[in-house]
């Protein structure tokens, strides 16, 4: 029989929720890729400050009704910090609700120094990075055996720098699944520097927009990746994932294969 109290109408955690800043990750658009607990915490908490310009406004059916919602895309850190400081001084619960997964391209590291230097308690909770839900949209799996066993996850220098060791064309020298995110303003440059070591017939899966309204997903070969985006005029919002994955093959895992045992599956 099923244990129902960890449900979404729990009482007992909603009135628990502590007085502290909760930087939660909203997922790549699609409301019902938050995690259970960011919902719960959004059910409950007392004040939601968003990235209006990447969250969507669906998200926000999730909190209670006299919460306090500010939208953070026009403000610096240097006005959202003071604000999440003031609420829970004042004994409230705090969202900060990122896009994505926190850990990345968030501008979570310098918000989570300040936080701890004003002494205001955080927690930071995971959300669906939009690689995930490329792979889930394109139904393949990034890490193929005898095929590609790695995922890189970059960018390529734009106005945040790539420290000179992480550059794109020596990444792209693993001819591992690459998830290029924040690129689509230089993928020219991308292009060519990914060229450099994957063919040009490499699939590249375009992906705007992901779980949106407006999500728009292409597949072209990597020496059409500049032309295509250009084509479909995407400026921003835009992931690439380029992987020998998403062409068609046969690699098996041994995890489950007859041959292989293991401690739940012993040689018979």
């Amino acid at each position: 029989m099923r244990n129902n109290s960890s449900g979404l109408d729990n009482k007992s955690y909603l009135n628990s929720l502590k007085s502290c800043v909760y930087i939660v990750g909203a997922g790549p658009g699609d409301p019902e890729l938050l995690t259970i607990k960011a919902q719960k915490i959004l059910m409950a908490a007392d004040v939601i400050l968003f990235a209006d310009s990447l969250v969507p406004q669906q998200i926000l059916q999730f909190c209670r009704q006299d919460a306090e919602i500010i939208p953070t895309a026009n403000k610096t850190l240097e006005e959202i910090l003071p604000l999440m400081i003031q609420r829970v001084r004042s004994q409230q619960s705090v969202v900060r609700l990122h896009s994505g997964d926190p850990s990345l391209y968030s501008a979570i590291h310098e918000q989570m120094q300040l936080l701890a230097e004003a002494e205001i308690p955080f927690e930071v909770v995971p959300g669906i990075s939009a690689f995930q839900a490329a792979a889930a949209k394109l139904k393949v799996e990034l890490t193929v055996p005898g095929l590609v066993q790695t995922i890189i996850l970059t960018r390529i220098s734009g106005r945040t720098e790539v420290p000179a060791t992480e550059e794109l064309a020596s990444l792209a020298s693993h001819q591992a699944s690459l998830c290029l995110y924040l690129s689509a303003r230089h993928i020219e440059a991308a292009q060519t520097k990914l060229l450099e070591h994957y063919s040009p017939d490499t699939p590249v899966a375009i992906c705007y927009r992901l779980g949106w309204a407006d999500e728009k997903i292409l597949i072209v070969s990597l020496d059409k990746m500049a032309n295509c985006t250009h084509q479909e005029n995407l400026t921003r919002t835009t992931l690439y994932v380029i992987s020998p994955a998403l062409k068609e093959s046969i690699g098996r895992s041994r995890l489950y294969h007859p041959e292989h045992t293991h401690l739940f599956r012993p040689k018979e």
